[in-house]
């Protein structure tokens, strides 16, 4: 399970809770320190607003510092607000205040893991275990990370000072040269386009076909993936250098929008974003939003092609990039990063869309789909 997955559970989870810390009147029991801000954390969160969140959390915390749960809310807020160092440390004392806490210890496991740091994520769900032994969550996604570390220990690293390359031998040196060079062309042509960069080193894994479906269990049409690390199979790059460079700028994109925005971005924004700075014209997107009987819905499209048939994938990355251009021609980039950074708050999306676009969300979108069939 990702981290955005786990995030509704948490939720959910934070309000089965409020009945340990909070007031029962048919018990007579006064109301436990901190519990009525608990309460207001967690139904920030459920609503979007993430600071408000934050800031309740904080003052639950100062009510009741002894309370693992706060700590849990809190370290929720920090990551949804892209603070995930902070996330870390306030997860970490949320399990000594409670090793039995599982929802801090499967977020800070997953949180972990997505930094690329692998060995403090198999820790965290080993601690995990050894507390609450028939986690089967916990035991499968353990079994998952031993199976990439033992993987990984046999890889060789090609550094760049942006990019972290793994590759498995000597046999693939000069791809792995040839994806630094990519990277940091990526890195500057991209970055400076946004005018943002990744905050951290990113580590780029260079698969077999084999090897990359094994880890990442995506789906065949995936041609690479961003989950914290840029896993990319290799399938003859070294006879297309051009293809390697655009599925690498795809990813790459992929993990510069998260250091941007790490919730709320719908899928077409994304995708449609990365096709479009992979670096090549759009005539292929065009025909082909032109050839079917009818285009996907925009909003559609908001939470991933996972559940399209596997036939309408490739018109679901042509809409996408179509409307990140139109989008791009009505705001220009600094309306797009401005979206992205309200996102990023917790804005709902159409209300944030309007502020920067000066459109409403429907009117783009009927605009889009016109402009498209024309």
């Amino acid at each position: 399970m990702t981290v955005d997955a786990l995030v509704p559970r948490i939720v959910a989870f934070g309000f089965v809770l409020l009945g340990v810390v909070s007031w029962a009147p048919d018990q007579g029991l006064a109301e436990s320190p901190g519990a009525g801000l608990g309460r207001q954390g967690w139904e920030a969160i459920q609503s979007g607003k993430i600071q408000d969140a934050a800031r309740a959390f904080d003052e639950a915390i100062a009510a009741n510092p002894q309370e693992a749960t706060f700590y849990l809310g809190a370290g929720l807020a920090a990551h949804l607000q892209g603070q995930e160092k902070e996330a870390q440390a306030t997860l970490q004392q949320a399990l000594r205040l409670n090793p039995k806490l599982t929802a801090a210890s499967l977020l800070l496991g997953e949180l972990a893991y997505r930094a690329g740091d692998l060995e403090a994520a198999i820790k965290t769900y080993d601690d995990a275990l050894a507390v609450e032994p028939n986690q089967a969550q916990i035991k499968s996604r353990l079994e998952s990370w031993r199976k990439e570390a033992a993987l990984h220990s046999g890889f060789l690293q090609n550094l760049s000072p942006h990019f972290t390359v793994l590759f498995e031998g000597p046999a693939e040196q000069r791809l792995a040269a040839a994806a630094v060079d990519a990277l940091e062309a990526a890195y500057w042509r991209i970055g400076t386009a946004l005018l943002a960069y990744p905050p951290t080193v990113i580590t780029v894994v260079l698969y077999t076909d084999e090897q990359f479906r094994d880890i990442t269990r995506s789906p065949t049409w995936a041609g690479g993936v961003f989950d914290g690390k840029i896993r990319v199979p290799m399938r003859g790059a070294l006879n297309d250098p051009r293809q390697l460079e655009k599925v690498l700028a795809h990813e790459f994109t992929h993990a510069l929008v998260k250091s941007l925005a790490p919730r709320g971005v719908p899928t077409w924004v994304d995708e449609g974003l990365a096709v479009v700075f992979e670096m090549g014209d759009l005539k292929w997107a065009e025909r082909l939003a032109r050839q079917g009987p009818s285009l996907i819905p925009l909003p559609r499209l908001h939470d991933g092609f996972l559940s399209l048939p596997a036939e309408q994938v490739p018109l679901a990355y042509a809409e996408s990039a179509l409307a990140v251009r139109m989008l791009i021609e009505r705001g220009g980039i600094p309306a797009l990063t401005a979206l992205l950074r309200d996102l990023a708050e917790g804005q709902e999306f159409a209300q944030a869309f309007e502020r920067r676009v000066f459109l409403s969300y429907p009117e783009f979108s009927s605009l889009w789909a016109r402009r498209v069939r024309e």
